[in-house]
């Protein structure tokens, strides 16, 4: 395997990089600067090992080469798993929990991908992002208007085996939601990376979740005092409140 870190540079120390900050505001104390002169090296060493973990998932040998070149029903056509990657070498899939068994799409989903829409002209300079559900491209269409998405991508995968390949779903049963990245070199199409942490990795007390969290709503919210509680999450509506 790679050593990612052979020619990592040396590195201050997060605790002097934080006694350097400059950063004061009105009114803190003593106390607080010290506790979160503290906190700010735990964020540095917190930054330094994502930047770390994502050096090692760069450095993946390559995956295993897909099985078939599925076909999708997209907005407007068929469309195969190698037609989704476009002019890119990279394709990103999101299984979207929209399966014919449901009546509305879960909510947890839904707030992710209503974040992801307004980064998609960004990321689509980057690389492909495809949203794939198992209900017929009609009914994916349908919300994707009703929510007002304008950059997201939508695929059925109704007619092909890719959700139980690549998301682990039974197709009498409820769905998942799943991660995976695909790399495409010389007409030959393999599996990257897949987001692996579930029910079966978390932590006592913790929502399964992989690690940074894909969900920008979590990140913002565990800045704030009440984190993101074990109590509340995303709804499709909010009373007369926009959706």
């Amino acid at each position: 395997m790679t050593d990612v870190h052979a020619s990592a540079p040396t590195l201050k120390p997060a605790r002097q990089l934080a006694a350097g900050t400059p950063s004061r505001f009105p009114g803190e104390s003593a106390d607080y600067r010290r506790a979160r002169n503290e906190l700010l090296a735990e964020e540095i060493e917190l930054r330094r090992h994502i930047e770390r973990v994502a050096e090692q998932r760069r450095a993946l040998p390559p995956g295993g080469v897909v099985p078939e070149d599925y076909l999708f029903m997209g907005e407007a056509g068929p469309v195969t798993l190698s037609e989704m990657f476009g002019d890119h070498d990279t394709l990103v899939t999101y299984n979207w929990m929209f399966g014919p068994q449901r009546a509305r799409p879960c909510p947890m989903c839904t707030s992710l991908l209503s974040a992801y829409d307004g980064e998609m002209p960004d990321i689509l300079q980057r690389v492909a992002f495809a949203v794939i559900a198992r209900s017929p491209i009609e009914k994916l269409v349908a919300f994707k208007q009703e929510r007002g998405w304008r950059h997201l991508r939508l695929y059925s995968s109704g007619g092909n085996t890719f959700n139980r390949d690549y998301a682990a779903e039974d197709p009498a049963g409820d769905d998942n939601p799943a991660f995976n990245v695909f790399t495409r070199s010389g007409g030959t199409v393999r599996h990257f990376w897949a987001e692996e942490m579930g029910p079966a990795t978390a932590d006592p007390g913790q929502d399964p979740r992989g690690a940074p969290d894909v969900m920008p709503i979590w990140t913002v919210l565990d800045m704030t005092p009440g984190g993101r509680g074990t109590d509340w999450y995303p709804k499709l509506e909010y009373g007369n409140a926009a959706r």
